[in-house]
């Protein structure tokens, strides 16, 4: 049974990183809910393995450095504003982090052991071994539950939200039973939309909800067909959520082989294997039409076994358990489904164009990555706008009026579940339309028939229910995936 209050100065919708560090940020008089769909260690924060990239401590870097890799990576599309901030801001979220004591890897000289992953000219990347999202998500969870003001709700999804001249009222579900609170404030942090997909990385969590709900609020959704396809998923086609090799993998070293087990990537770029992930994604697809098969792999055997085993512990022990030993043999590797570039349209503060509504991680957008994100800087981009959110909040809260008015949500009588096979069929047509290089021919088709899921998705003749709510998430976002394309 979840016991909560019926008002809060602020929901936030999303316990990972951006989700929590909104939290710590903001003011200890306000009163803070943070949502978990399920319990609050699932999500893409904590499956993070290379790292968090920035400037600090570096005599060897400076921001403009990093933001020029950032530029370049992302085709110079990326918003000068945001990007300027994302860089010459990083050190300051960084040092935080380990104020709150999280633990990031270190050399014998004591010094921040920092790594190089395609795209970036220098090692700039903070990590801790392969797994350094769970350990920022330890960090911040840890320093959450020291404070009095913020409630965490676990195996809580925000089901309907309505917009009020206070702010907003949130219907929620939990074990089954709906229940109301209502909000000043509201900030979307409900990570990515992996899920709309055959083959991701990203956790069972990532149906894309706060876009959806965002976009039926009236917010601007912005590049939503910007989608990152990492190139290096361990190959495991029996199951949707693929294992990660990290990028940091290559960044040490390792090499990518074709079906013959040849290395490739000088027919298609000079950086080899260190090139972005979009350039490496879309090599492994040509040189897969080129042999005709889907045969991939990552070599790091060449490498000392030991050093390798230290450095990605998680990696070796994950690819044991699949029969694969990472220091003594190539092991098999694909592109699919990793992150989204574009989302909740924001200013530079996390702010949508709805009066007190926010977004910050993943299911934003605010410019910084252009087309294509530069590795580890996802991390980086959720705390930077996390806080930033909060602090603006903290100022607008300064003259808001104290009470609450809630909404009323259209009751839902209909006890019939949602058709079986909605939900993979939305993922089937989105993996055979738009997966690394689209297939232009059917996005026309793949539109009209996501249209008509839509449609028959949005009728009330079904139980308002999680399964219901994630399709009803997973249609929008394919249906405004395509209709970028068109």
């Amino acid at each position: 049974m979840l016991n909560l209050d019926k008002n809060y100065d602020v929901v936030i919708a999303g316990a990972g990183a951006a989700g929590l560090y909104a939290a710590l940020h903001l003011p200890p008089t306000l009163r803070v809910l943070v949502l978990a769909k399920r319990e609050a260690t699932l999500c893409n924060s904590a499956l993070a393995q290379g790292g968090i990239a920035g400037v600090w401590n570096a005599p060897d870097d400076n921001t403009e450095l990093h933001a020029n890799d950032t530029r370049i990576a992302g085709a110079f599309t990326n918003n000068p504003e945001t990007l300027h901030i994302l860089v010459t801001e990083a050190a300051r979220d960084i040092e935080q982090l380990v104020a709150y004591g999280v633990d990031f890897d270190r050399n014998e000289t004591g010094d921040y052991d920092r790594t190089l992953e395609g795209g970036h000219c220098r090692r700039r990347i903070f990590h801790y071994r392969d797994s350094t999202g769970a350990e920022i998500l330890r960090g911040l969870l840890a320093a959450t539950a020291m404070l009095p003001n913020v409630t965490l709700a676990e195996h809580t999804i925000m089901s309907r939200t309505i917009q009020t001249e206070t702010g907003f009222s949130c219907e929620l579900l939990h074990d089954n039973t709906f229940s109301v609170v209502n909000c000043h404030f509201l900030i979307m942090a409900t990570g990515g939309i992996g899920r709309v997909y055959e083959y991701t990385t990203n956790s069972a969590i990532a149906t894309g909800d706060g876009i959806r709900i965002a976009y039926e609020l009236g917010a601007r959704i912005k590049n939503l067909n910007l989608i990152q396809f990492h190139p290096t998923a361990f190959n495991n086609k029996n199951t949707r959520e693929c294992f990660l090799i990290s990028e940091a993998v290559r960044g040490e070293g390792a090499y990518l082989l074709n079906p013959h087990r040849e290395r490739f990537m000088h027919r298609y770029d000079d950086r080899l294997e260190l090139a972005p992930r979009d350039v490496v994604s879309h090599a492994i697809i040509l040189e897969s039409r080129r042999t005709g098969s889907q045969d991939f792999w990552l070599d790091i055997s060449h490498k000392d076994p030991e050093e390798v085993h230290n450095r990605f512990p998680k990696i070796h022990s994950k690819l044991l358990e699949q029969g694969y030993d990472l220091t003594k043999e190539p092991v098999p590797i694909f592109p699919c489904q990793h992150y989204l570039m574009g989302g909740i349209n924001v200013n530079a503060n996390a702010q949508t164009r709805i009066d007190r509504l926010y977004a910050c991680g993943e299911c934003a957008h605010t410019g910084v990555h252009g087309n294509n994100r530069l590795a580890s800087n996802s991390l980086l981009e959720a705390l930077v706008f996390s806080r930033r959110a909060a602090e603006e909040i903290a100022r607008e809260a300064l003259d808001i009026n104290p009470r609450f008015v809630q909404g009323t949500f259209k009751p839902v009588t209909a006890t019939e579940p949602i058709p079986h096979g909605i939900r993979t069929e939305l993922r089937k047509i989105l993996q055979e339309t738009y997966f690394v290089i689209p297939n232009t021919d059917r996005i026309q088709a793949a539109y009209d028939r996501i249209t008509e899921l839509i449609q028959l998705i949005a009728c009330e003749d079904w139980r308002l229910d999680r399964d219901y709510l994630e399709a009803r998430s997973q249609a929008t976002v394919a249906y405004l995936i395509l209709e970028e394309l068109l």
